[in-house]
């Protein structure tokens, strides 16, 4: 085989497309991987959630020194300052390590980087920088990049997207965050905590949409005590730089009289679009739904034969973690394997302090859906380690079919959540009841308690409420 002719050629080096490759060339695959980024890891290593993920500790640790938290449990500060220089390059070195690290595993198993856009020329073939490859299977791993808003212009300074809210260089004054999703509350808390006055505005009436409506309320509820001003309902019409800051124009989402708001920064997150630009896919035969999506079958195939898709640039949720999975099972399903991916389990987690996690079903959903419900709630502020970690707010809740029993969907505010939906995800791939994780046995004192507690909720037996 040609050193420009492979079996496989993912295009992307995301969580979806690096997996894919890598996994391929385990199988035994010949592979090489697209990416023009002068690193590997795709937007989520990059620019995305480790970067996000290593700046939301630091500010934690940050709020704990500098507004009393450790005093509480007699570690006693003063003269605490923040070097955002230094924070800064803590995130850095995440990155770069994490980056080095996937370079280290391309070269382990011999997947090839080909450097640069890809662009189709056929159905079989693609040309990078001038090179014509071709390959049995192609893998469109290409991810997403950030919505734009019209009438909002981002310059990267004082109008800035996820990317750059990562890189701004001192603490913004007041900080007007558009939208109020993941993205836009996890970068929002981190220059809260260090020192920004925040404002959120949601053009819905809830924050964080397509989460269970207990959890949106008592979310917002938690941010508003935490200081961040958030206005629902509101639509932002303008964005105008004046001096160093911006004025926003806002309205009732519903309609209704304009007025402004003065900021410093403002962050614009109204969500993500597939990148599916600059590959000419028509060349490949291949048309995107009204979306801008790509559309795959159950084995992520697309209408022409050889080409597959995977991540962002296909219908669901945007998390890596879907794409990681989806990357494994089609690098197994193309080297004749069965690759599988349950959608229905996929969890979510909102990197905030407390941290907010779901999965499966919502209440809402699985009532619309035709299932009659029972739920059970159980409260951290009763949870004995969340108590005496003082960590009293939030809740788990469970969502059971009341006729089988069976677990329907999890969702959950705690301040390890995102590590405590592992278990409820794990007991829906298993097809469990609410009784399974209310008879299974849970350490002491934990945090998971409480969805053990949540769990005998859902049959009226909760021990310690």
């Amino acid at each position: 085989m040609a050193e420009t002719e492979f079996d496989v050629i993912v295009i992307g080096a995301g969580p979806g497309g690096y997996v894919a490759a890598i996994r391929a060339a385990q199988l035994g695959l010949k592979t090489a991987c697209v990416e023009s980024r002068e690193t590997l890891g795709g937007t989520c290593l990059n620019v995305g959630c480790i970067p996000s993920k290593a700046l939301l500790h630091a500010s934690e640790l940050f709020e704990e020194a500098n507004h009393g938290t450790l005093a509480k449990w007699g570690v006693k500060t003063s003269g605490v300052e923040l070097d955002l220089d230094a924070m800064q390059g803590g995130r850095k070195e995440a990155v770069k390590g994490l980056t080095g690290g996937i370079e280290f595993l391309f070269k382990k198993n011999k997947v090839i980087w080909l450097k640069g856009h890809a662009k189709f020329t056929a159905k079989d073939a693609i040309d990078v920088a001038g090179t014509a490859y071709k390959a049995k299977h192609f893998v469109i791993a290409t991810g997403s990049s950030v919505t734009p808003l019209p009438g909002v212009e981002v310059d990267q300074k004082a109008i800035v997207d996820s990317t750059g809210a990562l890189e701004l260089v001192k603490v913004p004054g007041h900080l007007v965050v558009i939208g109020g999703g993941v993205i836009g509350l996890e970068l929002g808390s981190v220059w809260r905590r260090l020192g920004a006055r925040v404002t959120v505005v949601e053009f819905l009436d809830q924050l964080l949409p397509g989460m269970d409506g207990e959890v949106r309320k008592e979310a917002a509820k938690i941010f508003k005590k935490q200081g961040f001003e958030i206005r629902l309902g509101t639509k932002v019409t303008r964005a105008e730089k004046k001096g160093k800051g911006v004025t926003l124009t806002v309205e009732p989402a519903k309609g209704g009289d304009a007025e402004t708001i003065e900021c410093d920064t403002v962050l614009v997150s109204i969500g993500r679009r597939p990148n599916t630009e600059g590959l000419d896919l028509d060349k490949a035969g291949i048309q995107l739904n009204k979306y801008g999506q790509i559309e795959v079958d159950h084995e992520f195939r697309t209408k022409v034969v050889g080409i597959h898709a995977i991540g962002d640039v296909t219908p669901g949720p945007m998390l890596a973690h879907k794409a990681e999975d989806e990357g494994i099972a089609v690098a197994e399903i193309l080297a004749g394997q069965i690759g599988i991916v349950n959608h229905e389990v996929i969890p979510s987690v909102v990197y905030t302090m407390p941290e907010i996690a779901g999965v499966g079903l919502t209440e809402e959903d699985a009532k619309a859906a035709g299932h009659e419900v029972r739920t059970g709630k159980f409260p951290m502020m009763a949870n004995s380690r969340a108590k005496t970690n003082r960590e009293p707010d939030g809740f788990v809740k469970v969502i059971a079919d009341a006729k089988s029993d069976r677990v329907l969907g999890v969702w959950m505010i705690a301040s390890v959540a995102g590590t405590m939906i592992a278990q409820a995800a794990q007991a829906m791939e298993f097809g469990a009841t609410s009784e399974d994780i209310a008879y299974t046995c849970h350490a002491h004192p934990t945090h998971s308690e409480a969805l053990k507690e949540a769990a005998m909720a859902v049959t009226g037996k909760p021990i310690h409420v």
